[in-house]
């Protein structure tokens, strides 16, 4: 790590990156001596001076070197118009070792010519992995710069779910807490947003227009919300939810009254590019008394008939798939026959992160869990489905522990999941979806606007409860 501003400065100066105080591009130099120090030190300095210098950094380097944060939107807009319907976009969100995971995810993308991947993080994913969106985004982009990756990143918001709790006791609070945490993601350069108001759904209303209510119309606030701070040149691409996961399997009938609600109430344009429903299966799965994940029955006739209408009344990309990275590794190949525009992927990564791990160092997790989070203990959990519930918890207060686990301890966990990344990307059919992207993402280069609020590491995280927010 790096100690102070003017170390850096030396160290870029000494590797030809800075010349009479320009920044100047030496991939290898860049590459091989410098970024590896620069993502950590931007990850555990506590110096926020030192911190933004170092996002400043990465950001520029990045853009220098055609690594650009951008909207999936027109690629979406194209799937909505029947094309690119063959492939379904990966949504993966990473939870610890983030600088260490990408660099594999960017390394398959590479040798597979694929460009169709989007990196995401939730709400509740920001709060419990202490990975506010500045830091979440540089350890994607010092990936990319890392592997030598070349063209778009798609960096998305993903579940920025309102709270019904909190929003029927101040709906007006709530919403403003949902745009600030928007106003920050986009400013850190995630161009792509989730915004999910499902959890406002009431079925005791007799309509479903009135059912859909508290959902479209906040879906709107928010979409006009964020054409008015987007970057000029950049359409964020935006999504919406209507069946919160884990209820009822949405319907057709569900989406068409929010849709036309929806659009009735939008100031702006363009509305939203793909619309996530329920089909059946869960956050992070269904834990059994043995620890394993329960088997779900996933109904693709909901990604049929929601992607039909979505694509052929509405114009946009069709359904997106939460809840999946815990299903059976044969049913991945069906999402792009059932043409599902998108599909959320992060249990399955976190599972393996712990099972791979080393022994001793996993049970020094589960006891931190015992320790730290035994008010969370149901009386009718097991120790194991209280563990596989409650441990990723863990990844915020002991991120560094894992970061600094050794490279051969740290490698037996990338390469499960390099294998992992790219058997799904197989599945996925995204495999050479570079074309795809060329022809219809344009890169914007956005510069790196400083944040000097950057004090989030004060977090009491024995206190942190949250809404199911992430697959």
């Amino acid at each position: 790590m790096f100690g102070t501003k003017e170390e850096i400065t030396k160290n870029l100066e000494a590797n030809g990156l800075l010349i009479n105080g320009k920044l100047t591009l030496n991939k290898d130099r860049l590459r091989e001596n410098v970024i590896d120090d620069l993502i950590k030190t931007a990850v555990f300095t506590q110096d926020s001076q030192i911190k933004n210098y170092c996002y400043f950094l990465i950001r520029e380097f990045a853009n220098m070197m055609d690594i650009v944060s951008s909207s999936i939107h027109d690629l979406y807009m194209a799937k909505g118009r029947g094309e690119g319907l063959e492939f379904t976009v990966p949504a993966i969100n990473i939870r610890c070792l983030t600088y260490d995971f990408a660099r594999r995810i960017f390394k398959v993308a590479i040798e597979r010519n694929t460009t169709a991947i989007i990196f995401e993080i939730a709400k509740s994913e920001i709060e419990y992995t202490f990975q506010r969106p500045l830091e979440y985004i540089s350890c994607v982009l010092a990936a990319a710069i890392k592997e030598g990756y070349r063209g778009p990143v798609f960096v998305q918001g993903d579940h920025f779910q309102f709270s019904s709790k909190n929003y029927f006791s101040n709906p007006e609070l709530e919403l403003d807490n949902i745009k600030k945490l928007t106003k920050e993601a986009i400013e850190a350069g995630f161009y792509n947003i989730d915004i999910d108001p499902s959890t406002l759904v009431d079925y005791t209303k007799p309509t479903l227009v009135e059912q859909q209510y508290h959902n479209y119309i906040n879906t709107a606030k928010m979409t006009d919300f964020i054409r008015s701070i987007q970057p000029e040149g950049i359409n964020v691409s935006v999504g919406a939810e209507i069946g919160h996961i884990g209820g009822k399997n949405s319907t057709v009938e569900e989406f068409e009254a929010f849709m036309n609600a929806y659009l009735d109430n939008l100031k702006s344009s363009p509305g939203i590019s793909k619309i996530s429903v329920q089909t059946g299966t869960a956050h992070g799965g269904i834990p059994l008394p043995d620890g394993t994940v329960a088997s779900v029955k996933l109904d693709f006739n909901v990604l049929d008939s929601i992607g039909k209408c979505a694509r052929e009344k509405y114009h946009i990309a069709g359904a997106v798939q939460h809840g999946a990275s815990t299903l059976p590794d044969e049913l991945f190949n069906n999402f792009p026959k059932h043409k599902t525009a998108e599909i959320h992927l992060a249990t399955g990564f976190q599972n393996i992160m712990f099972d791979f791990a080393p022994e001793e160092f996993r049970e020094e997790n589960f006891k931190f869990i015992e320790e730290n989070f035994k008010s969370e203990w149901k009386e009718n959990m097991t120790r194991e489905q209280f563990i596989y519930k409650t441990r990723k918890k863990v990844f915020g207060p002991l991120k560094e522990k894992w970061w600094n686990l050794s490279d051969a301890d740290k490698n037996k966990i990338l390469d499960v999941l390099e294998k992992k990344i790219e058997f799904l990307f197989s599945q996925l059919n995204v495999f050479d979806t570079k074309s795809y992207t060329d022809k219809y993402i344009k890169l914007v280069k956005i510069g790196y606007k400083e944040n000097n609020d950057l004090s989030h590491k004060n977090v009491d995280f024995r206190a942190l409860k949250f809404e199911e927010g992430a697959d």
